[in-house]
């Protein structure tokens, strides 16, 4: 028989564990629900599941020459070199944002060709440097 204080510790410690798995769980639960990842256009053509009421990000290079800006909207092309999809915005765009640099559109598919974004976020590397600061260090270096 083991004595009532290492059964008290025994006890204690199996509540702490289950709260604690239990805290992870709901944790990652609430996380897996709200996490958008981006898929490609390819992505979007090969997947039967993916639904047009749901919000998704769609990732790849706005293609050269097709980006088209009227008063109401911008349209261009998202592609990943293997598939390409039609994107709609209304909004202003990322100074970032040109053809042929990467970008995110987030938003929903209207079909497996044509998405209509509500946000679009531009992609840079690791080399990007805004245009103010730029101008201020071309300034600085005369």
């Amino acid at each position: 028989m083991l004595p009532k204080k290492v059964k008290k510790r025994a006890s204690l410690l199996t509540i702490l564990l289950s709260v604690s798995v239990i805290s992870v769980f709901l944790i990652l639960n609430a996380l897996n629900k709200n996490i958008l990842y981006f898929n490609s256009p390819s992505d979007i053509r090969l997947k039967s599941d993916i639904s047009t009421n749901k919000k998704i990000r769609v990732g790849g290079m706005v293609k050269k020459n097709t980006l088209k800006i009227s008063d109401q909207e911008i349209k261009f092309i998202i592609t990943d070199f293997k598939n390409e999809i039609i994107v709609s915005f209304k909004g202003t765009v990322p100074n970032l944002f040109a053809e042929g640099k990467g970008v995110v559109a987030e938003g929903k598919l209207k079909d497996k060709k044509y998405f209509i974004a509500d946000r679009i976020l531009a992609k840079h590397d690791e080399n990007y440097m805004p245009p103010e600061l730029k101008n201020i260090m071309k300034q600085n270096a005369k």
